[in-house]
């Protein structure tokens, strides 16, 4: 008997000492599992939420992100192994810390008895076993474990080396934007010395004066106001569709309490008391931890901000039940008025929500809000105050995401929780630039289509899914050809140039946004033509945030985005799609004036499948509304009309594009006319995707009492 008992801890041994070494290794802290036992922070399991994203879950049920794939399928391979063993006869032979995991596993796996991977192919994502390899565009991320004194001195000889090599990679970049504005500088002098106004030439010359003088008078209404008794009042006349004297064409009252200068602050709530509305934070927990933050516009006249619990982050459950049509959310009177259909917008690279909010009355966020839409915007992971549930922002691993982490797990969760808050089904999502291709990759097949679902319309201004021309310039090119570990060396493999945000702390808001913009504009060739000028400093007051390394060497490094110039397709691919649509270019009407009114897809069904055999996309994937920004350098969006024209897509439906000549990659969301070129068409397909019982159930959005429910 004694000694049937020793072989059985002989069996036990190997498994649980190799299990123990695993978890160490993933676990937050260096940590004896055998000598000690398990700690709070100690790795149990790994948790795939899609087949290629699996997230570490702790003894106390926290969150690690990102881990290499091979090591996820190790650590619960080993598991079972452990958890087998004890199926067999007891043991009295353990070590101490062994019982401490032992008893740790047996709670874990009561916990969660359907977490384990299956190799069904009807498996649901989070219990699929993971592909053998990778997507080609999306290679394993590093694997930088807990904390050790050899981990310390090389983090640190990395941050000093990207100190200074990314700070004089910048400089360069700085020189270079000085450069090429000596050329216009010029030609404003000489203009000058010819009294002629240089900015006559500019496309909305005369507009741009009324809203100056209009600001002005305003400026000095509100200085005058702010002495009155009754303080704060009504504002004066705005530009954009009426909204006069507070009060829009629906008897909305809107009472400013903010006015006066701007100061150009980075306050996303100063410039919506600026027009009368408001914003209230949430906090939003990711399933791998990351704690990010949601805002939600709303009148002050109509709602009172929910309670600061409400409001803060909560255990990510995704995908949550709709609530009845009753459901009033948290903070919200008991008015008697009609529900508003929610809508979330998501930014660009580099930007945060405040992008949406800095053009006054036309600003995309407050112009849809007073519309008569639920309004909320996410901003991404880190942004401006990088926070994690167990990592702080030295920890090298709180920076190891890319693309696919931002729209498998930062997307869903603001979703998850826009659903839960407001109790609907689904919602409007509209995004710009990066925001377009987190969620076109988290759409796509082996990611996390099942988010389809839940997303009423999907609409993409400047989508960024092909790369233009601008990769071809000579810095991109450096950041595409040097090694990955060359590249860790310049930039680090913590935030991406945090310079960049040690300025933005110091500088005055006016030099910062000046400065902001010949960096940016030298960067990714745009201008401010189309541009209210007057606000130009404002719009750079909300970027840039602090994005990791490993992001932004996904989008210039040398094995992803800038070597394949697509988010979604290989080299190859893109090859063989060029070559077949040559020798079918005659069947396709090539009209490039009317692309609204081209065939976006084929109701012949065997025919769409053939040309769909590398579809990225299948029948879970929402209705697309695509705006093209024509004179867009940066991305390539005729290209990704073309893959929907030429039914490469059979699920994809289309149900409004336009292309846009003249507009360059920000004007879709900051032109001076882009609310007749975009924000109302926008405002139009959100509520003709609507399912019918949501318009039965909520407020007409203004300008769309006669949009009929889309038959598609």
């Amino acid at each position: 008997m004694p000694l049937m008992a020793t072989e059985t801890a002989e069996l036990m041994a190997t498994p649980t000492i190799q299990f123990a070494q695993q978890a160490e290794k993933l676990s937050l802290q260096q940590h004896s599992i055998l000598e000690a036992g398990f700690s709070d922070t100690t790795a149990i399991e790994a948790r795939f939420v899609t087949p290629q994203d699996p997230v570490i879950e702790t003894a106390n049920g926290s969150k690690l992100p990102a881990v290499p794939l091979r090591e996820a399928v190790e650590l619960n391979k080993l598991r079972d192994k452990v958890e087998d063993s004890r199926e067999g006869p007891p043991s009295d032979n353990l070590e101490p810390g062994t019982l401490g995991q032992e008893e740790a596993l047996r709670e874990s796996s009561v916990e969660n008895e359907d977490s384990h991977q299956s190799t069904k192919p009807d498996a649901p994502l989070s219990t699929a076993i993971p592909p053998s390899r990778t997507h080609p565009l999306f290679p394993e991320l590093p694997l930088y474990g807990p904390p050790s004194i050899l981990r310390d001195i090389q983090c640190l000889a990395l941050r000093c080396s990207s100190a200074i090599l990314s700070v004089a990679f910048l400089a360069v970049i700085v020189l270079g934007s000085t450069f090429t504005s000596i050329g216009p500088f010029l030609r404003y002098i000489e203009l000058r010395l010819r009294f002629k106004d240089p900015k006559s030439r500019r496309p909305f010359y005369q507009e741009e004066k009324r809203r100056e003088k209009l600001r002005k008078e305003e400026a000095r209404a509100w200085k005058r106001q702010k002495k009155r008794k009754g303080f704060p009042n009504t504002r004066l006349t705005g530009y954009t569709e009426g909204y006069t004297e507070g009060t829009d064409d629906q008897g909305e009252r809107y009472i400013p309490t903010e006015g006066g200068l701007d100061p150009l602050v980075c306050d996303l709530g100063y410039y919506a008391r600026r027009v009368g509305l408001d914003v209230e934070e949430y906090k939003v927990q990711t399933e791998d931890g990351f704690i990010i933050k949601l805002w939600h516009v709303y009148n002050p006249l109509e709602e009172h901000p929910a309670s600061a619990s409400d409001r803060d982050h909560q255990a990510p459950v995704i995908f949550p039940k709709a609530f009845d049509a009753d459901y009033i959310r948290p903070g919200k009177p008991q008015s008697g008025r009609k529900r508003k259909y929610p809508v979330l917008l998501v930014h660009g690279l580099l930007q945060s929500a405040g992008a949406y909010c800095i053009n006054d009355e036309d600003s995309l966020a407050f112009f849809l809000s007073k519309s008569g839409y639920d309004v909320w915007l996410g901003d991404n992971r880190c942004g401006f105050k990088p926070q994690h549930q167990l990592l702080k922002p030295s920890d090298p691993r709180m920076w190891n995401w890319n693309i696919r982490q931002m729209g498998v797990m930062d997307l869903s969760a603001f979703i998850s929780r826009v659903l839960t808050v407001t109790g609907f089904g689904k919602l409007g999502l509209v995004c710009h630039s990066q925001g377009t291709t987190q969620t076109f990759v988290a759409l796509a097949k082996g990611q996390r289509p099942d988010l389809g679902s839940k997303i009423s319309v999907f609409c993409a201004l400047a989508p960024a899914v092909y790369a233009g021309p601008l990769i071809g310039k000579m810095y991109f090119k450096f950041m595409r050809v040097i090694s990955p570990g060359i590249f860790r060396v310049m930039f680090g493999i913590h935030s991406f140039i945090p310079f960049m945000m040690t300025m933005h702390r110091f500088l005055p808001g006016k030099l910062y946004g000046a400065l902001g913009y010949r960096v940016f504009s030298f960067l990714f060739d745009w201008s401010d033509e189309r541009w209210d000028r007057g606000l130009r400093d404002r719009l750079f007051q909300f970027s840039p945030v602090y994005v990791s390394a490993e992001s932004m060497r996904w989008w210039l490094g040398r094995e992803c985005f800038a070597t394949q110039k697509c988010i979604l397709a290989t080299r190859e691919e893109k090859m063989q799609e060029d070559k077949e649509d040559e020798e079918e270019e005659d069947y396709y009407v090539q009209d490039t004036q009317h692309p609204s009114e081209r065939p976006l897809y084929n109701s012949n069904w065997e025919e769409n499948q053939d040309r769909g055999r590398r579809a990225w996309y299948d029948e879970r994937v929402p209705p697309f509304a695509l705006w093209v920004a024509g004179n867009d350098r940066l991305v390539d969006g005729r290209r990704l009309l073309r893959r929907f024209q030429r039914r490469r897509e059979p699920h994809v439906r289309v149900v409004h594009s336009k292309i846009i000549e003249e507009y360059e990659h920000l004007d879709v969301i900051w032109a001076m006319d882009a609310v007749e070129q975009v924000a109302k068409e926008v405002r139009e397909v959100i509520w003709k995707t609507a399912s019918v019982e949501d318009r039965a159930s909520c407020k007409i959005p203004k300008g769309c009492e006669t949009i009929e429910p889309w038959q598609g």
